[in-house]
């Protein structure tokens, strides 16, 4: 949408106002245009100077009234685009479809308002009667043989967020060719077809769900274990403290650990769902601030694992005490290194490790994992960022099995560095639930053995080489703030830099039309001389810039400490580099 000026913008706005039910987001435009003078004409230009664009991840942003924020009238559209395509898709076909929906505000709004669409367009709709992790609804689509699927989350974002994300049929979220195809659908919406929650009950084309769904997952997540008689006889020595940051996981990871005789603290301040997330600035567990009170209950309890998942529970953290009396966080690096570790590990002594054996992770997650996987003589294979294209490697390996394709492999785990973690093939989507009760067996086991978690790290970095990781985002608001990170990947793509942090850069990987088998994607690479791997990618859900470093030195004769300090320097000094071009 080209600029538009403050007559266009009204004009939208009264636009917005005639088509839009819901008397609070109306309202608040209503509001706007009556009170005039520059701020209100700059807060108008600001939710209509575009519509919030459908991407191919759904819908993220701010909720509010207008054409550029989350509200029930821009969540009717994109369900009825997305209807659309699939009618158009699968012809003649009796469409059904699965909802979830988190602890956000609207979020149970949003999702009954999706669900009246999906209904009025003649597909049967399952609702989960209250929230539920996305995991879930990923599992669901596959449970209940569903087409599509949708759940209501802005997973990690600031209170003032929701957002909206669209699932294909095996539960993955949808990519090419399929989410371009839903993009143009939702683009060209003209007419809405919706029908009352009671025509749609009684006509059959909403149906309510929750245990039904609920006791599934769940025995499907302890099927996942691989030493349940281990936990059963050690539970009673284990102490976890969990939080939910005011989101979907308590109930389930209560319910599955409990089940297993384990003793979960969960921290009370944080575990019923509450959309303002009055006890954390970010609900995301990859903010050390956010596990606070988490940490402080586990050192009052002398907890052996600090658990956290984020509002929608895909998203998985932990802290674990160190030998100073405190705890130590985890970083998503880590916590995939450890877990792979154990899964492969697991499955070797158990004699229940295929030949074809795989692990899939994201291009800005830690070689390390590369490595692990090797240790084991298996094989990890990259993907973009996003468990869609983990999910789609997934797909395409299970599709090769079935013909024969001797290039195929046998998925055993996926990973990606933003803590995410999926150990199962029965969803398509990183689990926080399934993490946290593999994560719980894991600790016993290495307890079994003598060891922390921590202790295990250090002899895989001395098998490995010590791995550490630098990231760095800067966020860019407003209408000025695509074109700002626009400009910078532009000049990193017309000028390289030849070194990073002093190190010599041998190669640079641009994935924008694609490159070594990946998809096209607006991600820009550099390979050092010594191995480091710098990444610059604007983020796909939040109006951000994103650097990755990723870094190996190896452990010699000085020791894990010298390694660790010389990583450290190095990673400093590609901060500096990556700062001047920023701005910061």
């Amino acid at each position: 949408m080209s600029e538009l000026n403050i007559t266009q913008i009204k004009e939208r706005a009264k636009d917005y106002i005639a088509k839009e039910n819901d008397a609070h987001f109306r309202g608040e435009v209503e509001k706007l245009l009556s009170q005039g003078g520059d701020t209100a004409e700059k807060e108008l230009a600001d939710r209509f100077y575009q519509n919030l664009e459908f991407g191919t991840g759904g819908l993220r942003g701010v909720i509010g009234g207008g054409y550029n924020r989350m509200n029930t009238l821009v969540v009717k559209s994109a369900t009825q685009g997305l209807a659309s395509y699939f009618i158009k898709t699968f012809p003649g076909k009796a469409l059904k479809a699965a909802i979830a929906f988190d602890s956000r505000h609207y979020s149970a709004e949003f999702a009954e308002s999706a669900a009246l669409i999906f209904a009025g367009n003649g597909i049967k709709t399952y609702l989960f009667s209250s929230l539920r992790p996305t995991p879930e609804l990923s599992f669901a689509i596959r449970h209940l043989g569903c087409d599509t699927g949708i759940v209501v989350t802005a997973s990690h974002n600031p209170p003032k967020y929701n957002g909206y994300k669209a699932y294909w049929n095996d539960g993955s979220q949808v990519v090419p060719p399929h989410d371009v195809g839903i993009i143009a659908e939702v683009n060209a919406v003209k007419d809405i077809k919706e029908i009352s929650r009671q025509e749609a009950l009684d006509k059959g084309l909403l149906v309510i769900i929750d245990k039904e769904v609920d006791v599934p997952y769940q025995e499907m997540v302890k099927a996942c274990l691989f030493r349940p008689d281990l936990i059963k006889e050690k539970a009673a020595d284990v102490k976890i403290v969990f939080t939910p940051l005011h989101g979907t996981g308590a109930p389930h990871v209560e319910k599955v650990l409990g089940d297993l005789g384990l003793k979960v603290i969960t921290v009370p301040e944080q575990r019923e769902g509450d959309g303002n997330f009055p006890t954390v600035a970010f609900p995301n567990p990859e903010e050390a601030a956010a596990l606070e009170m988490a940490i402080k209950l586990g050192t009052k309890e002398k907890a052996d694992v600090v658990m956290a998942t984020d509002p929608d529970a895909d998203r998985f953290g932990i802290a674990v005490p160190n030998k100073t009396g405190g705890f130590t966080l985890v970083t998503g690096n880590q916590m995939g290194v450890l877990l792979a570790d154990y899964i492969f590990l697991s499955r070797k002594e158990q004699g229940r490790l295929p030949a074809n054996a795989a692990m899939i992770n994201s291009i800005v997650t830690t070689g390390m994992q590369k490595k692990i996987a090797e240790y084991y003589g298996a094989e990890c294979f990259e993907c973009l960022t996003g468990f869609k294209w983990i999910a789609d490697v997934m797909r395409k390996w299970e599709t090769g099995l079935a013909s024969g394709d001797a290039d195929a492999r046998s998925f055993v785990f996926g990973t990606e560095e933003s803590y995410g973690y999926l150990v199962e093939t029965e969803v398509r989507d990183k689990d926080g639930i399934s993490a946290a009760a593999l994560t719980a067996e894991m600790t016993i086991y290495w307890r079994s053995k003598g060891k922390s978690l921590l202790d295990r790290l250090d002899e895989l970095y001395v098998i490995c080489g010590f791995w550490q990781e630098l990231g760095i985002s800067k966020y860019f608001q407003g209408p000025q703030g695509q074109s700002v990170m626009n400009g910078i990947m532009e000049e990193y793509r017309k000028n390289p830099p030849k070194a990073l942090g002093g190190i010599e850069v041998v190669r640079v990987r641009d994935i924008k039309n694609g490159a070594d088998g990946l998809p096209p994607s607006d991600v820009l690479q550099f390979f050092l001389k010594d191995g480091t791997v710098v990444s610059a990618r604007p983020s796909g859900t939040e109006p951000k810039i994103k650097f990755y470093a990723d870094c190996c030195v190896e452990v010699g004769s000085g020791g894990l400490e010298a390694a660790k300090a010389e990583a450290a320097r190095k990673l400093n000094a590609i901060k500096g580099d990556i700062r001047a071009v920023i701005g910061e």
